[in-house]
């Protein structure tokens, strides 16, 4: 699966590309080193391939990477974090 980040002065989104279809996670930069994903969409061909997990855990390894934390708005995104308690240190 091929994803990747566009950035924008105000934030961007992860985009997925598999078969023809596109999924993306968009966010607000909120400051250099905090984001908030606010949106998840994965389009019905997509369901069910876990897509939207590796969106989340793309953006949780950029946090990582990045030395930033996202504040999880996306009722999506915020699943996957409750799911993922390795996660926490990511989060604002």
């Amino acid at each position: 699966m091929n994803i990747r980040r566009e950035e924008t002065q105000s934030g961007g989104r992860y985009v997925a590309e598999i078969d023809g279809y596109y999924a993306e996670m968009t966010y607000s930069r909120a400051s250099p080193r905090l984001i908030i994903i606010d949106h998840t969409g994965v389009p019905d061909g997509l369901r069910g391939k876990g897509v939207g997990q590796a969106l989340a855990l793309h953006a949780v390894e950029d946090a990582r990477k990045g030395g930033w934390k996202i504040i999880p708005l996306c009722p999506f995104f915020k699943s996957q974090v409750e799911r993922h308690p390795d996660w926490q240190d990511i989060l604002q």
